[in-house]
């Protein structure tokens, strides 16, 4: 089993294949989701491409949305973040912690 696009379905339908879906219980969807997120990353950081990172967005704008976080709220603990902790931008490693 897995988490497709709402038109794939269609997509079968129209080159005469058959497949068997089942739409998804809120409990299995919200899984499903967070399985393709780690799908949709491994594809990104296998094939570094806008389409493959489009992806990732609408996975997590549809996370977002079924787990009740809008993208305002998101964006404001993101913000929050950076304040208080920083963004990535200086690109900073950390290689170790010494005592």
């Amino acid at each position: 089993m897995k988490l497709v696009r709402d038109k794939v379905p269609d997509v079968i339908r129209s080159n005469n294949q058959k497949a068997i879906f089942h739409v998804a219980n809120d409990q299995e969807y919200k899984e499903a989701l967070l399985k393709k997120l780690e799908e949709e990353v491994k594809e990104f950081q296998h094939d570094k491409t806008a389409q493959e990172l489009g992806d990732l967005l609408d996975i997590i704008d549809a996370i977002a949305f079924t787990f009740g976080f809008s993208k305002e709220y998101i964006e404001g603990e993101r913000k929050k973040k950076n304040q208080e902790r920083g963004s990535f931008s200086k690109r900073v490693i950390l290689d170790k912690i010494e005592k």
